[in-house]
């Protein structure tokens, strides 16, 4: 309740800072930070990406701007009128609650969520104010298992008697509460099928673990779960993703943070995460090497990316790992080619022995 009336204090005083431009005849305004890679830095004390101190200003009357500026103003409203409500929309919701055609026109206000989407970012930065506080959701898009108990919204939720399903993770997991937390280590998969091999075999209660998994890249309500249990309860975070470098980017944004949302980068990495997935190494040990699949120039294109991020440039062993994928193995594979050894191999064999002898990346 105390977040929902200051994140309407700030919405309240976002209104009143252009309704008193208005009035004194002055050109509105708004004062947005710049989500882009030259206003983002990688902060080597905090081990995590922050957004810099650059801003632009954005004004009514200014046919360049003025679109993105009534975009704003309208998720601005729309984010008062939800909280005063204490009401949530999906962000697809969001987009048709905002799209109508202005009077005397025939201009929307919004023509694809895509614009939606980023006046609603923009709005976060502006009110110091996450999409989460703002009462604006994404989709569902994880799962968790594990002998963890919590209340949400008042109903009290166990982790480990969920079925094949688990428990879907929400978009908003600020106001969980964790009644009890038994596990000694968090494994997150980026893929839902290994996930349910992981829980099919009960890795959960067998090694004492949380094990979470998403459909790729993690949501913010996975990544601010996985922090909260990390900080919290002072959990290890093992990162299991397949051996490429869109696996490997979606390790960097849960531990450094992503340059898209540099702005809460403090309310979603975990610098102490470490990496468990397939390495080159694992491609030599585990003779996976039948079962690679062959770059595409789009592969290779986002290797480099990946190498030159400030964060991996400077590591001697992701390095090697990079090198090895490009010049040696000459290939990607995924976490499910470990089924050539056993069907459960993964779970029985794979994860333990590492984790019992700390093969990890950092």
């Amino acid at each position: 309740m105390e977040k929902r009336q200051e994140t309407i204090k700030n919405l309240k005083k976002l209104g009143s800072k252009v309704v008193g431009e208005i009035d004194k005849g002055e050109n509105p305004s708004l004062d947005v930070p710049i989500r882009t890679l030259s206003n983002v830095k990688y902060d080597t004390t905090r081990r995590m990406i922050m957004m810099g101190t650059g801003v632009a200003k954005r004004y009514f009357f200014n046919v360049g701007h003025v679109r993105k500026f009534v975009q704003t103003i309208e998720a601005a409203a729309l984010a008062k009128e939800l909280n005063e409500m204490g009401k949530h929309l999906s962000l697809r919701e969001a987009f048709y609650r905002m799209k109508r055609t202005l009077p005397d026109s025939n201009i929307n206000l919004v023509d694809e969520q895509g614009e939606s989407n980023e006046a609603i970012e923009d709005l976060e930065l502006i009110t110091d104010a996450s999409r989460e506080l703002l009462h604006i959701n994404a989709n569902k898009l994880g799962s968790v298992a594990g002998k963890v108990v919590i209340q949400d919204k008042g109903d009290v939720i166990d982790w480990s008697k969920l079925g094949s399903g688990g428990w879907s993770i929400p978009s908003n997991v600020e106001d969980i509460i964790f009644k009890k937390v038994d596990a000694k280590f968090i494994v997150y998969l980026e893929k839902a099928a290994e996930w349910e091999r992981l829980h099919e075999d009960r890795v959960w209660d067998k090694l004492n673990c949380i094990v979470i998994s998403s459909q790729g890249q993690a949501t913010r309500g996975i990544r601010r779960l996985l922090q909260r249990l990390s900080i919290e309860y002072k959990l290890p975070v093992y990162i299991l993703t397949d051996f490429d470098a869109y696996g490997w980017y979606i390790y960097s944004v849960i531990k450094y943070g992503s340059i898209s949302l540099a702005h809460i980068s403090g309310k979603l990495a975990i610098p102490n995460a470490r990496f468990l997935g397939l390495t080159a190494d694992d491609i030599i040990k585990y003779d996976l090497k039948k079962h690679l699949i062959k770059f595409e120039e789009v592969d290779l294109k986002r290797l480099e990316q990946v190498k030159n991020y400030d964060w991996f440039k400077n590591n001697k062993e992701w390095q090697r790992q990079i090198n090895m994928m490009k010049n040696e193995i000459k290939g990607k594979a995924e976490l499910a080619a470990l089924t050539s050894h056993g069907i459960s191999f993964i779970s029985d064999v794979y994860i333990p022995e590492k984790i019992k002898r700390n093969v990890w990346l950092d």
